[in-house]
């Protein structure tokens, strides 16, 4: 007790309790909002006839919710500890790290008024008006001086790999931000982005490809180098092969952008480029998720038993599926069939549900007790409950859209013996409309796993209460 004691005295965890619980609550707004636009494909007057709540303003305000609000909080909240334990010293500054904290709720908040009233720059991930990017810009360079500042007053000499992939996300994300977002204000609402034409839309997916590949993957495998070892009780299968999958993964990502913008104006060779660094994208990628695998080697076993470290391997299963799939669909001829159509929508989801999501989850479930001074979960059995309806959830989803999206591709490219097209576009998506209440069933079983892990941690930190209220009527009596 008194070594607990101790170490919640010595580390900051306070605000890693803050983002932690609010990772819970934006996921279940993010993917609740998820649901709701989906159901809106599949039934149209879901939106009630009011502008707020039209397919086109609640999809920005998904995107922005599940990835800034849910993803990042859980990176913000898994940094913090990370760097705490691992560099064996309290935050740089508590004041500082609390300034991220409201500074980001902030930012959430303001996105969830602006983007349903139409206030949006329209750029993919980047729909935030000016004085809101101001904002971010402000907070994250306040994250990173509390991140590199810890690492700098740490008490050991050597840096934990996790740190270096939490380390490479904070800084990348801060330029990409920052270049992405300038524009010329011309008013408190509207400004206009400083690049034209092909550049604009060359820096857009520079910095869109890259939110996924520094923001999404980058700090999640930071979450993945610490946790994984840490919850399976093994060290790390090859520490090599971790500094390998770092820098091989840095160098390479940030050239990825131009494959989202084949057969566009945008120069041929550019095209080219990102798709031959989108594909050799694939051997990083796999060395880490092949490390991550194996780092169960000897315990195997623990999978049976343990719903949390189900969470975090199958994380990494998805990982590795989305990771192969995205450098397929980098390539120019695999693209000309599955760009625009639900195989993209399915590629994002098997990453963000399957990978993101699950690696967060199982991350969280690691930290709630321990946050709280607590030995386990409240209830193991839900874990294993949410474990199942997440996995479930995920594959009807993915399955769903990859066969929705290869149908679409087929029939746009369907011609006639006189050149005329085989099929209208309301007749694809006719076909479509199936897998839209199988992607719609899929989000519902997602969400209601979200609101069983919400349930749980309640009922966790709850116990933590209670203990300490009996302690103190046993000390009064």
């Amino acid at each position: 007790m008194s070594q607990t004691v101790a170490s919640q005295t010595e580390y900051n965890y306070k605000v890693v309790r803050q983002f932690a619980i609010m990772t819970v609550i934006w996921g279940i707004v993010g993917m609740s909002v998820g649901v709701l636009i989906a159901a809106q494909l599949a039934w149209p007057a879901l939106n009630f006839d009011t502008p707020w709540l039209t397919y086109s303003r609640l999809r920005p305000l998904h995107t922005n919710a599940v990835i800034f609000a849910f993803g990042t909080s859980a990176l913000f909240a898994t940094s913090y500890y990370v760097v705490q334990r691992t560099c064996q010293t309290r935050l740089f500054s508590d004041k500082l790290a609390a300034f991220t904290f409201w500074g980001w709720q902030l930012v959430i908040v303001l996105a969830a008024i602006t983007l349903p009233l139409g206030i949006t720059s329209s750029k993919e991930y980047a729909e935030l008006e000016w004085p809101i990017d101001i904002l971010i810009a402000v907070v994250w360079v306040t994250y990173a001086v509390v991140f590199f500042g810890t690492l700098i007053k740490r008490k050991v000499s050597h840096i934990y790999v996790a740190n270096w992939f939490y380390a490479g996300f904070i800084i990348t994300v801060a330029v990409l931000h920052i270049v992405n977002s300038m524009a010329i204000p011309v008013s408190l609402t509207k400004s206009y982005s400083i690049y034209a034409g092909a550049v604009d839309a060359m820096v857009q997916w520079w910095y869109g490809h890259n939110a996924v590949g520094f923001l999404l993957t980058a700090g999640f495998l930071g979450m993945m180098y610490y946790f994984v070892p840490k919850q399976a009780g093994r060290p790390v299968y090859s520490y090599r092969l971790s500094v390998v999958h770092f820098w091989a993964l840095v160098s390479l990502y940030i050239w990825a952008g131009p494959h989202h913008l084949h057969y566009t104006a945008l120069p041929d060779w550019t095209q080219s480029l990102g798709m031959v660094m989108s594909v050799i994208l694939f051997v990083p990628s796999w060395g880490g998720m092949i490390n991550g695998i194996m780092t169960l080697s000897g315990a195997w076993h623990k999978l049976r038993t343990d719903p949390v470290l189900r969470f975090l391997v199958v994380s990494l299963s998805f990982y590795g599926m989305s990771t192969f799939e995205g450098p397929m669909m980098a390539i120019k001829s695999v693209n000309a069939l599955s760009h625009y159509t639900d195989w993209t929508v399915g590629h994002v989801h098997s990453g963000a549900l399957g990978w993101v999501a699950m690696i967060s989850i199982g991350a969280i479930y690691h930290l709630i007790p321990a946050l709280f001074s607590q030995g386990r979960m409240y209830s193991v059995k839900l874990v294993n409950t949410h474990f199942w309806l997440h996995t479930v959830g995920v594959v009807l989803y993915i399955v769903a859209m990859w066969i929705s999206g290869v149908m679409q591709g087929l029939m746009w490219r369907a011609v006639n013996s006189d050149g005329t097209l085989m099929y209208s576009f309301v007749q694809s998506l006719e076909a479509s409309y199936p897998f839209y209440i199988m992607r719609f069933l899929g989000g519902v079983f997602i969400v209601t796993g979200m609101l069983i892990m919400a349930y749980n941690v309640y009922r966790t930190i709850a116990a933590k209460k209670d203990s300490l209220q009996l302690d103190a009527d046993a000390q009064l009596a």
